[in-house]
């Protein structure tokens, strides 16, 4: 049977998330593979892969926090707001720029409405932003809510100013760049990036490629699949007994008594999960659905479901006509 469940990658710089997933689906020969949330090609760190059964977990996986370690380039504009692009203006640093620093940085933090760049994988019509920039026909999609959780400066060696930001799902750091240079009004870019923390994974979770295919190649047991039931940290959980997973796997609609567990309750933490959202696991710990409590209902509504084999025989065989002797 082939594995389902989600790799911990530490990208490298100079490789696409499609080209790093793809790599990922035919170690471990996978039919279907995907990410959660795309790393630009210099950029390295934290992708989550899914393999097989587990990229229907992908709603849930891109939906939380992430945190970056980045490099701000102040005095210099790029057509793409990161050192990948071509300089369209250039600015002399005024000697007072490093104490305005701080106080800038910091009114960046909370809610803010940003612009996506120009150069990004969002569609226009159906095309990608960035082809349309490519081929001269740039368009700037309307600025959207995101949230700064965290902004620190940790070292500063003008032009370069190091940070480390945590942030909600779809904010552009490469844009985020290219406000604060606009507010110091100097001008910026992104001259490097590296994701610490995605879906509820960090740096002590991730291999590099080279790492996997040497486990892979020596045949080692402890190739670091994540279970799809390890594979959402943070969200309520919910013990499914017999009964309860015999009526997941024929689309039954559960009531609050079903689960063995107390009714979750509305939270929300780093790993972005939607309230009300409960992973469901049987006495094996397999997963076996997510589903969202309806407390007005006092039911659960399916979000997906994850049938098992054995549960499915189970019921041929209840179905099947006994021999008589």
């Amino acid at each position: 049977m082939q594995p389902s469940g989600i790799v911990v990658l530490d990208k490298p710089e100079g490789l696409t998330s499609a080209r790093a997933v793809g790599r990922i689906k035919k170690m471990f020969g996978a039919r279907k593979a995907g990410h959660a949330g795309t790393l630009d090609p210099f950029a390295t760190g934290i992708l989550v892969c899914m393999l097989n059964q587990a990229t229907r977990l992908g709603r849930f996986l891109l939906a939380g926090e992430k945190t970056y370690e980045a490099v701000l380039h102040l005095g210099i504009e790029t057509d793409t707001q990161d050192v990948t692009g071509h300089v369209v203006k250039r600015h002399t640093l005024n000697a007072g720029m490093a104490n305005r620093l701080a106080d800038t940085f910091q009114r960046f933090k909370g809610r803010i409405d940003q612009r996506p760049p120009v150069f990004s994988a969002l569609k226009h019509k159906g095309v990608p932003l960035y082809k349309l920039a490519r081929q001269g026909r740039p368009v700037q999609k309307p600025a959207r809510p995101v949230h700064i959780t965290a902004i620190e400066i940790t070292a500063v060696a003008l032009p370069e100013v190091h940070f480390q930001v945590t942030c909600s799902a779809g904010t552009y750091i490469r844009s985020l760049c290219a406000d604060i240079g606009r507010e110091l009004g100097c001008g910026g870019h992104l001259s490097r990036l590296r994701r610490t923390w995605s879906s509820g994974f960090g740096l002590p979770s991730a291999l590099s490629l080279d790492e996997l295919e040497r486990r892979i190649a020596t045949g080692r047991d402890d190739t670091p699949i994540i279970s799809p039931a390890a594979a959402l940290p943070g969200m309520v959980t919910g013990i499914a007994d017999e009964a309860a997973a015999d009526k997941i796997n024929k689309g039954i609609r559960l009531t609050g008594d079903d689960l063995a567990a107390p009714q979750p309750q509305p939270t929300e933490n780093r790993a972005g999960h939607e309230r009300h959202l409960v992973k469901i696991i049987d006495s094996r710990g397999r997963l076996l659905a997510v589903v969202k409590y309806e407390p007005h209902e006092d039911g659960y509504q399916y979000c997906c479901v994850f049938p098992q084999p054995d549960a499915a025989r189970r019921r041929r065989q209840r179905r099947s006509p006994v021999a008589q002797p």
